[in-house]
């Protein structure tokens, strides 16, 4: 760059201004992608991420408010290249979703989306409000790390209840009229995991074992660091004054994380998938924090 940035003092020289500006971009580019994955050096950063959303109280807001989300993380996975796969999802009473579980697969899925676990609100003008009152909708997104076959999680027989039921939704003649879908409890923790996206009981069966070690791993992950209060557990309430991010539609248009008070107005493009300000930042200040303690 040192050689080619000469080349302008040179006679004509100037023609190569632009060529060598998007030369220096790009390198800046590539040094903050460096920079920035020097962040990601914990113990499954690489990993892939498993991903659940729940929706909170308030019926078909909270129900709508979930897909957009769900929708928001998928377009986020395809402008990386993530691969993704639904491992269970269940339909709204007349719209959205009333849970979500999919796996991004992806060097470093896990460790750019953990920055997304905790409660995200949404503020807007109802579509299904006749009187086109404002509201307030809550949902809960959970992010744990998929897990090697070759990490060690003990769990014993007694300590689940597994249940079997037939699919819902799309899937053919075979998912719909079999009880193939699998639902898993583990009991000491309460955590309940279910799949219904694959053909078989077995296979089923298969994907719920794994994401429960993974959600098991997380816990024991988090204890060892003696940082429990970073969790957003299934039992911490989907509610006002637990958010990290706030999505206002009306009477302004803002997103705003309340983490790093990273604010962007165009909230289009952040539902559309446009949120690694918000995952660089935070995982920029927690590497800071990190290191004071």
């Amino acid at each position: 760059m040192e050689e080619s940035i000469d080349i302008l003092n040179e006679e004509n020289g100037e023609i190569f201004f632009e060529d060598i500006k998007k030369e220096i971009e790009s390198l800046k580019n590539e040094l903050n992608e460096i920079e920035f994955k020097l962040l990601l050096s914990g113990e499954v950063d690489r990993n892939n991420a498993i991903v659940t959303i729940h929706p909170g109280a308030g019926g078909i807001e909270s129900q709508d408010w979930a897909q957009m989300l769900m929708r928001m993380y998928l377009k986020w996975a395809e402008k990386h290249g993530f691969g993704v796969e639904i491992v269970d999802l269940q339909a709204g009473d007349e719209v959205g979703i009333k849970g979500a579980t999919f796996t991004v697969i992806g060097l470093y899925a896990y460790g750019y989306l953990k920055a997304e676990a905790g409660i995200h609100r949404l503020i807007r003008i109802s579509p299904f409000d006749a009187n086109k009152r404002r509201h307030t909708s809550f949902s809960a997104v959970l992010v744990y790390p998929e897990i090697e076959d070759n990490i060690k999680i003990e769990i014993r027989d007694e300590d689940l209840k597994i249940d079997t039921f037939r699919a819902s939704g799309a899937g053919g003649q075979h998912v719909n009229k079999v009880s193939s879908a699998v639902r898993l409890t583990h009991i000491p923790t309460g955590i309940v995991v279910s799949c219904q996206s694959e053909r078989s009981q077995h296979r089923n069966k298969e994907v719920v074992m794994k994401i429960l070690k993974s959600r098991l791993y997380d816990i024991s992950l988090k204890e060892r660091e003696k940082k429990l209060e970073n969790i957003v557990g299934d039992k911490k309430n989907i509610s006002w004054g637990n958010q990290i991010r706030s999505y206002v539609l009306q009477p302004y248009r803002l997103v705003k994380d309340h983490r790093t008070n990273i604010e962007i107005g165009n909230v289009d493009s952040v539902l559309n998938g446009e949120i690694d300000i918000f995952i660089k930042s935070y995982l920029k200040d927690l590497t800071t924090l990190n290191k004071k303690t």
